[in-house]
């Protein structure tokens, strides 16, 4: 197939886009620095674009099979709407040149439940934390966006992961319809589970949780690998 992959250039975006073109597929990989990509390859071309530019999205867009979105955002106090403005540009563009599959991270954060593995301290203290305060801009752009996509007719796909973290293969990661009972998804897994959409019709028109049951790190781990070294 021929795919774009929007927000190529982080952790799950590149990837996703390692995956794609291993699996044989010809891959747009969209970038705001394309000097900066790592990956080289025949089938692969790198468009230095921004997914706020309308024009720039069409461009990118234009002659594909499918769409996937690994757009992300550092969380702040200030408002944001990449999410939002990016996806409108993406399914605007998609919409004019008729390509109809539509893959786009978001996050359990958007819609937080308590984990039977979570105990007190992460349910009732940091979850309320990280999803209403200091991410609220972050997953209050999520759900325009969301809602946003669930207003069309392309095929789409939304897919929420949970707490990401650094694992070097795939694993037999788990898909749910809805919430996901667990609070973590390596991004190899979250990359893997994307591609997979593409072959798959059972998830179009769902908003699915993927995690990852094996190799989870512990909270403190996570902490200390992910949420610590983004500051």
């Amino acid at each position: 197939m021929r795919i774009t992959v929007f927000g190529a250039n982080g952790p799950t975006g590149r990837l996703l886009t390692g995956q794609a073109l291993a699996a044989g597929h010809e891959v747009a990989a969209v970038t705001r620095q394309p000097d900066s990509f790592p990956l080289h390859h025949d089938r692969l071309e790198i468009v230095g674009a921004d997914v706020l530019d309308p024009g720039a999205v069409d461009t990118a867009v234009a002659g594909r099979d499918a769409v996937l979105s690994t757009l992300g955002v550092p969380a702040g106090k200030e408002p944001i709407s990449t999410y939002s403005r990016g996806v409108a540009n993406i399914v605007a563009a998609m919409e004019r040149h008729r390509v109809r599959r539509l893959a786009v991270v978001s996050s359990s954060g958007v819609d937080p439940h308590p984990y039977s593995d979570g105990g007190f301290v992460f349910n009732r203290v940091l979850l309320p934390y990280v999803t209403r305060v200091a991410g609220k801009t972050l997953y209050d752009d999520m759900r325009r966006m969301e809602s946003l996509i669930r207003s069309t007719d392309l095929d789409w796909t939304i897919v929420r992961p949970s707490g990401l973290y650094h694992l070097p293969s795939v694993t037999d990661y788990t898909i749910v319809e809805g919430h996901a009972d667990g609070r973590f998804t390596a991004r190899a897994d979250l990359a893997a589970s994307m591609l997979a959409l593409l072959d798959d019709d059972r998830y179009v028109h769902t908003t699915i949780g993927v995690i990852t049951t094996a190799e989870n790190p512990t909270l403190l781990e996570w902490i200390r690998r992910e949420a610590l070294a983004k500051t």
